[in-house]
């Protein structure tokens, strides 16, 4: 069949030293850049928008697929001075969304414990 092989979608190829993330600084704006996110598709390109846009430091946030069948993003970010550069941010909101998942758990591992003991005494008292 002429078709990729669907693990080109998500896996790196190593053969060829192909990088998760490769930062570009933009020559035209300043505090400006462009991060292309290998094997990457709009689920993390939205979530990283969505942090920027949340950080009082950043100017511009946006993300673009080029084509369905290309498998990377791209994350251009502005940043308001040049005190703060685009890596700072995009490391920053990679750890605000770290501790959030964090949270996230917590939260749902406590909701579930909560639900196990009440259901328990409930199933228990019926028999």
């Amino acid at each position: 069949m002429n078709a990729p092989e669907r693990s080109s979608a998500f896996l790196l190829d190593e053969d060829s030293g192909e990088q998760k993330c490769v930062y570009t600084a933009d020559t035209k704006v300043t505090n400006a850049g462009t991060f292309r996110l290998n094997k990457e598709d709009h689920t993390v390109g939205n979530l990283f928008r969505m942090q920027l846009l949340r950080d009082p430091n950043v100017r511009f946030a946006g993300y673009y697929h080029p084509h369905p069948l290309v498998h990377y993003i791209n994350l251009k970010i502005q940043t308001n001075n040049s005190t703060v550069a685009p890596v700072e941010v995009l490391s920053s909101a990679i750890e605000d969304l770290a501790n959030e998942t964090d949270h996230l758990i917590t939260q749902f591992q406590e909701a579930m414990e909560t639900w196990k003991r009440e259901n328990d005494t409930e199933m228990t008292s019926q028999f």
